[in-house]
């Protein structure tokens, strides 16, 4: 395995650890939780997806985990 791709698994978890700790389900990154809280309107998820979204454009909607 290459280190980049050692390190974007990394990155993951560490993702995914943080929704968890935010009670959260423990397999979906904090991203995809964010989307599915914008759709329904959630502000804490339009925020957070605006902000993603200006770094990596569609980052939330490209991450949604819709089986998590």
């Amino acid at each position: 395995m290459s280190l980049g791709r050692w390190g974007f698994r990394i990155a993951v978890a560490i993702d995914q650890l943080g929704n968890a700790i935010l009670c959260g389900n423990p397999d979906e990154t904090i991203s995809s939780r964010a989307h599915k809280a914008k759709l329904k309107g959630k502000r804490w998820g339009c925020i957070l997806c605006r902000f993603l979204d200006w770094l990596d454009p569609d980052h939330c909607a490209k991450s949604v985990e819709w089986d998590e």
